[in-house]
């Protein structure tokens, strides 16, 4: 089963996310089938393919809870 989830990259005190799809039972940082965009929390800078998340949960992937927070 996919999701949809945050991955983090970016330094220690200045956490940067990538929202990317991946195989629920992998690792957060681990393998990952397709990246849909990326998210600054200190900046607020969210920049997502919509269309691409569509056809995403479109398939069947299910997004966590705090990328369907932030997507709206």
């Amino acid at each position: 089963m996919l999701r949809i989830r945050l991955s983090e990259t970016g330094k220690k005190h200045d956490r940067k996310f990538r929202i990317v799809v991946g195989e629920r039972r992998s690792k957060r940082d681990g393998k990952v089938v397709d990246t849909l965009g990326h998210w600054d929390p200190r900046n607020n800078i969210l920049v997502v393919d919509k269309e691409k998340y569509a056809q995403w949960v479109q398939k069947g992937a299910q997004p966590a809870h705090s990328v369907q927070k932030l997507v709206k």
